[in-house]
């Protein structure tokens, strides 16, 4: 077993890819690059395993990545394509002592209580059911071996992090899938990573998305060994875009795994 392996559970924007109503060449596309449920990843090391993002795919996801043991759940903030999927982890929390630690900031952490209020209330902890544990973000925090730093960023109106994962020392990964602005914190803490997984969501401006140009000037300021664009619009056509790319930025596709030994 890899070190430390992170699957792409879905690379695409709120709406998915294709989008309903939209009849574009990405959306006819036949290539399995360009259909794209929403944006969430799947990270497994010898000790634990988790996810990052549970959107209304996340069953769906589960299904097509084989995943049947989670240790834990993390949320990069809490909008809708994020978030919606919860109620499928209670496939991980059968037995009635069984509970998955769900970590994400307070501000999300009340958005989660307040839509699956029933998960959280003690007297419903009955087999089968959905029982969290919720693990507020103050700071870094370990998960296993995993350091898991959280990294403030800009992204529209709500509060919103990414997440820099470190093991042995090497800041191995950082996991940014929403994000206008990166707060200066932030780039420090991307400092010598190897991989960058990076919000590019299309060419056209967008006022709480990266676009590709914009992508590429963190992936400038980070100068990471590697980087993948995610939270990809029907703008974006793989087949198309990635060749344009520096030979060091790809574009993610759902199912695709990097490994690190």
């Amino acid at each position: 077993m890899s070190d430390f392996s992170l699957t792409f559970l879905g690379t695409g924007t709120s709406v998915g890819v294709p989008m309903i109503g939209c009849d574009c060449e990405t959306c006819r596309s036949t290539d399995p690059r360009d259909n794209r449920l929403r944006s969430s990843i799947w990270i497994r090391t010898p000790e634990m395993a988790w996810v990052v993002d549970t959107g209304p795919d996340f069953r769906t996801q589960c299904l097509r990545a084989g995943i049947r043991h989670l240790d834990a759940a993390l949320f990069t903030h809490p909008h809708m394509d994020h978030l919606t999927g919860f109620d499928e982890l209670r496939r991980f929390t059968i037995p009635p002592e069984v509970f998955i630690p769900v970590y994400a900031l307070p501000s999300c952490l009340e958005v989660l209580q307040r839509m699956f209020s029933y998960a959280f209330d003690p007297s419903n902890h009955y087999r089968g059911y959905l029982k969290p544990f919720p693990k507020p973000i103050h700071g870094p925090f370990q998960l296993g071996e995993t350091l898991v730093t959280p990294l403030p960023v800009k992204h529209g109106k709500v509060e919103a992090i990414g997440f820099l994962f470190t093991r042995h020392n090497q800041k191995l990964c950082a996991y940014i899938p929403d994000v206008k602005v990166l707060l200066p914190e932030t780039v420090t803490a991307l400092t010598g990573v190897d991989t960058l997984i990076i919000d590019a969501l299309r060419h056209t401006e967008h006022p709480t998305h990266l676009t590709f140009a914009e992508a590429l000037e963190v992936h400038g300021q980070v100068l990471a060994r590697r980087t993948f664009f995610t939270h990809l619009q029907c703008e974006i056509m793989h087949s198309r875009e990635e060749p344009k790319l520096p030979p060091d930025v790809k574009i993610a596709y759902d199912g695709m795994e990097l490994t690190w030994d």
